[in-house]
């Protein structure tokens, strides 16, 4: 039912909708722009008293310099190794281990989603030296997968899709399960197609943590060929004390968030459908 267009419905529609909207933009939105655009800009038009929104004269002369202190291609590589790897067991285990949680009469199973809630509580950082030296006894110093190992398992993953499977009616898993279907069959037939948002929003919560881990690839590689690009660009620093170096600086940034973003538009839909789902029966 549409309403009349009058002065106090259109103040209430701004008030309520069209500003909070722009004040999000202005927050969020524009310094990333900002930053986009300045990695465009020579050093003359960031360091200035009269700076402009859009750069006067394009160039991609900080692009060439971050390539230049960076071995560009093989950091990116390994990010997307480590990345990708992760991310599919992550995910994969997390699915399983709810369908456990759910659907398998496993003794003591309320004690073992408590020890995952517990788990969400507890800051990562303080598990940091104890999988440093568990790393490093193994030989993981300076690899690939001593960077993905001591991450693989997801708290927050496990919850999420525990709760989801809960949701889901017995009658479609006992149906799978009166046609002959195991618990495999059932997981990936029955369950994972009706559950495919909530698993498109683990996965990219997990793929943006993989692909931003800083932290724990800084402390376990100091081998410039096993960086990942996060830690990589953090080489840039040595120009930070440098007014000529910001525009460097943001297109490192930029190569960061690049793929992120491609990530988030190709699984957007599904994340839409997880957030709307339920929400009429």
């Amino acid at each position: 039912m549409k309403r009349a267009l009058t002065p106090r419905n259109l103040a209430s529609a701004i008030a309520g909708g069209y500003l909070p909207m722009l004040l999000a933009l202005l927050i969020v939105v524009l310094p990333l722009l900002w930053m986009v655009i300045s990695s465009f800009k020579p050093v003359a038009e960031i360091v200035t008293t009269a700076p402009t929104f859009l750069p006067g004269d394009p160039t991609l002369e900080n692009y060439d310099q971050v390539a230049e202190r960076v071995t560009l291609g093989q950091v990116f590589l390994n990010s997307i190794i480590t990345t990708a790897v992760g991310s599919c067991i992550k995910v994969l285990l997390a699915i399983t281990t709810a369908y456990a949680l759910v659907f398998i009469n496993v003794r003591f199973k309320n004690v073992i989603f408590l020890g995952i809630l517990v788990a969400l509580m507890v800051p990562p950082e303080v598990a940091i030296l104890p999988n440093y030296l568990t790393i490093s006894a193994l030989g993981g110093r300076n690899t690939l997968w001593g960077i993905i190992l001591p991450g693989l398992g997801t708290a927050f993953g496990t919850f999420l899709l525990r709760q989801q499977f809960k949701t889901v009616p017995y009658a479609l898993v006992e149906a799978a399960e009166l046609d002959g279907a195991g618990h495999w069959k059932r997981l990936w037939t029955v369950l994972v197609p009706v559950t495919m948002p909530t698993i498109a929003t683990v996965s990219l919560v997990t793929i943006v943590n993989e692909w931003n881990n800083f932290l724990w690839p800084l402390i376990i590689v100091d081998s410039a060929d096993k960086m990942t690009l996060p830690v990589g660009l953090n080489l840039l620093n040595s120009i930070e004390s440098s007014t000529g170096s910001y525009g460097v600086l943001m297109a490192g940034a930029v190569l960061v968030i690049i793929p992120v973003l491609i990530i988030f538009a190709a699984l957007q839909r599904y994340i839409v459908a997880g957030l709307t789902q339920g929400a009429v029966k």
